[in-house]
């Protein structure tokens, strides 16, 4: 009778040690899941994506941003959310009116910094005018390779054949072909025939004075 109660004591013992581990096992296999949710989570995060305007093409330096251009230019795609900064420029309509800076490559998320206010750098003119003027009465004009939206140095040759600055970082408004054709920044090949820049109207005179004594040299700034 005696040996009957310990068997049927030990056997309850062993079932609660059955019942202990199982409840046991099952904590630790919520705990792991989890752990592994909690992992899937940040990875999640970690990868999130954004929906932001990217460059869909190549822009070259000095390409200005317009209207009838902008579709052409920029297209809405899905990025990495770790990518996208306060200064990503959201919406490109906030570039119209401006020129690229440098060139810039397809997919590239737009910042300010990357583009210029064209009417910024008219303002920093004095009385600002166009004057525009043939390659050839200039020497060499930077080999041809001259964009819109380049800065030139215009230097001059005294009689004394020293060479001197006359204007600084004047803004090249475009450059057209010998029928008189726009050349677009894209087209590397294409040599500048005619040229439009931004002059203050003061300098005007004393520019085309020297055009005239082919006495002006370009040096294009990079």
């Amino acid at each position: 009778m005696r040996e009957k109660k310990k068997r049927s004591k030990d056997a309850s013992v062993s079932e609660k040690r059955k019942i202990g581990g199982a409840v046991a096992a099952l904590i630790a296999a919520v705990a792991v899941f989890a752990v592994m949710l909690q992992a899937e989570k940040n990875i999640l995060t970690k990868y999130e994506k954004a929906k932001v305007y990217v460059t869909s093409v190549d822009i070259p330096k000095g390409q200005l941003i317009t209207q009838d251009n902008l579709d052409t230019l920029f297209v809405l795609t899905e990025v990495d959310q770790a990518v996208v900064t306060t200064l990503t420029i959201q919406d490109p309509q906030e570039l119209i009116g401006r020129v690229a800076a440098y060139d810039l490559s397809a997919g590239t998320l737009p910042a300010p910094g990357a583009f210029e206010v064209l009417d910024e750098i008219v303002q920093e003119i004095k009385d600002p005018v166009i004057a525009g003027f043939k390659a050839e009465d200039l020497y060499q004009v930077a080999g041809g390779v001259l964009r819109a939206g380049d800065r030139i140095h215009v230097y001059t040759v005294t009689d004394e054949r020293e060479t001197v600055l006359l204007w600084e970082n004047v803004y090249v408004q475009g450059v057209f072909d010998q029928a008189g054709a726009r050349i677009e920044n894209g087209d590397t090949s294409t040599a500048a025939q005619r040229l439009n820049v931004y002059l203050a109207k003061e300098d005007v005179e004393a520019f085309y004075s020297g055009l005239a004594s082919g006495m002006l040299r370009v040096v294009k700034v990079y």
